[in-house]
């Protein structure tokens, strides 16, 4: 696993041991930040059930302002936090080490997210949760881009009745990447 592009490109990250955390290859890593490319850059990046940080810390080289991670996993974190420290961006992040719903609701008031990763573990609906109290949520606007990590098989089919429109889809094997905006 490595940092794909930008500042810190080809630096090596430590993954959690284990398949718990499910890290995301890196062409999948690097087909999500090509659609994602002009979003980026200046943005303010929330990286939720971040396992590794790979994914924040990848949005960090690719130019995004700051990035919280949030994980509850012991081994995680410290992963998270060696990743951040090999890149260098202890100034650009900020670990939280909690659930991510209270993670959201001590963030609220704080920042502004113009993206928005989430890659939960899979089958257990708890994508449903955040999205739900992100329709809510100072933490999000009309402009803001929620990305959610899921397997192939997860339905979406409730966003509308939250304000929340799906408006592409990527699919890999056996996974996708579904990104979401307000209405």
């Amino acid at each position: 696993m490595r940092v794909i592009a930008g500042e810190k490109r080809s630096l090596k990250l430590v993954a959690p041991e284990g398949l718990d955390t499910r890290p995301t290859t890196d062409r999948i890593k690097e087909t999500l930040f090509n659609i994602l490319q002009n979003d980026v850059p200046g943005c303010f990046f929330l990286d939720l059930f971040a396992g590794s940080g790979q994914m924040g810390i990848e949005a960090l080289s690719r130019g995004a302002n700051y990035c919280v991670f949030v994980e509850n996993g012991k081994q995680p974190i410290e992963c998270i936090e060696k990743n951040i420290k090999t890149c260098g961006f202890e100034k650009e992040s900020q670990v939280l080490k909690t659930d991510v719903l209270s993670a959201l609701r001590t963030l609220e008031g704080k920042y502004h997210f113009g993206v928005v990763f989430m890659d939960p573990p899979y089958a257990k609906g708890m994508e449903r949760d955040v999205l739900n109290y992100l329709t809510s949520s100072s933490l999000i606007n009309e402009d803001t881009i929620i990305v959610v990590e899921a397997d192939d098989h997860t339905k979406f089919d409730y966003l509308e009745d939250m304000g929340l429109v799906a408006y592409r889809y990527k699919k890999y094997k056996t996974n996708m990447h579904v990104f979401i905006k307000r209405k």
